[in-house]
């Protein structure tokens, strides 16, 4: 029987809410805060680029379509197809230039030709219609004005500064006298340098400086991650030192014993096997302490855990406050050790998959 009316209606919201929670969770839960970030950060600057398209190039270009078929009009369509493949072309270098500002790679130098060939495209396309007299001379500003933002909103993360302004710089100056050839005399020319100017400079405030927060983000996940891994070094250094305290001794009096049953056995003396009675129970002692010592490596003490998850998310800019941490002396000996698993795992969770800002963490004994 075909679904009708809103049962039809409920069961596509249904499907739509299940491929949402699919992506969120393949997405967006997988991944740490500084991913997160750096996600969101790529998409804002992504839509940033076809935002400036529909704004500063659609729209002015669009008045064309009343023209009768001609030049102008043919400028218009190649000027859309141009500007289309810069943004298609932006969409994909952006996570390239992201990664080789942050150290993880380069973008290919064909690319960078490509995309400055779609760039000039773009310009000349414009510089026609100016010529033409097909859009009016604020139009035109506004274009020449998109035509440098997808390429330098990725030049801008791989440039030096200095050398992104001196290529800026020259941009505007060559832009600038390409309109004066074909006649530009008035204030639009001023326009036209600043337009080329001020988009270069807008994708360097905003976009780099994106990039530059990114990269300190990144640097204190680093720090941390080293310090968990220094935490477990020094945790298997412990475990050492303890394992050799207690071994050390013990095998000591065990070689020594040994030696001297062996002397007395090839003497014929009756005490060989003292000795070796006393080895026996020297290493049934010491397997015992050995035992003690990595149930006690392994074992999850409540307060020690409670003191280390609040260090922990302390550390990762969570406000993190534990109180009645003293009821952990009234706990059995057997709790000790399951709620300190609680605490441990609970902690993970806040830092992997919670963007918390505080957490609070309360320990009460009840009667029973």
């Amino acid at each position: 029987m075909v679904p009708l009316g809103a049962e039809a209606l409920s069961g596509e919201s249904d499907n739509v809410l299940e491929r949402y929670r699919r992506w969120r969770k393949g997405v967006w839960d997988e991944r740490s805060h500084v991913e997160r970030m750096e996600f969101q950060s790529l998409i804002i600057v992504r839509l940033m680029v076809w935002f400036f398209f529909l704004a500063w190039l659609v729209m002015p270009v669009a008045q064309l379509v009343s023209e009768p078929p001609g030049l102008p009009l043919l400028l218009g369509v190649l000027l859309l197809i141009c500007a289309t493949a810069q943004c298609v072309l932006s969409w994909r270098l952006l996570p390239l230039a992201f990664g080789e500002y942050l150290g993880r790679g380069t973008v290919p130098a064909r690319s960078w030709l490509l995309a400055g060939a779609l760039m000039a495209g773009t310009l000349a396309l414009d510089l026609g219609l100016e010529a033409t007299g097909a859009l009016d001379k604020e139009f035109t500003v506004f274009v020449a004005l998109f035509a440098v933002i997808p390429y330098t909103a990725e030049r801008c993360l791989t440039m030096p500064l200095r050398t992104f302004q001196q290529w800026s710089l020259a941009a505007a100056v060559v832009v600038t006298g390409a309109f004066a050839l074909v006649g530009v005399r008035d204030m639009s020319l001023l326009g036209y340098a600043v337009g080329v100017y001020g988009g270069a400079m807008i994708c360097l405030a905003s976009i780099r400086c994106s990039a530059w927060s990114l990269g300190v983000m990144w640097q204190a996940e680093r720090g941390r991650e080293a310090q968990a891994r220094l935490a477990v070094a020094e945790e298997r250094l412990r475990f050492g030192r303890d394992l050799h305290d207690v071994m050390g001794r013990n095998l000591a009096v065990i070689a020594l014993k040994s030696e001297l049953a062996v002397q007395l056995a090839r003497r014929g003396r009756p005490e060989a096997e003292e000795q070796m009675i006393e080895v026996q129970r020297i290493a049934r002692e010491s397997q015992r302490e050995v035992q003690e010592v990595v149930r006690g490596y392994r074992e999850a003490s409540i307060g020690s855990e409670l003191a280390g998850a609040q260090a922990v998310l302390t550390a990762a800019g969570i406000d993190c406050r534990v109180t009645g941490a003293e009821a952990a002396d009234e706990l059995p000996t057997g709790a000790h050790a399951a709620l300190g698993w609680v605490v441990r795992e609970a902690a993970t969770n806040v830092l992997r998959h919670g963007d918390a800002t505080w957490c609070a963490i309360t320990l009460r004994v009840g009667a029973g």
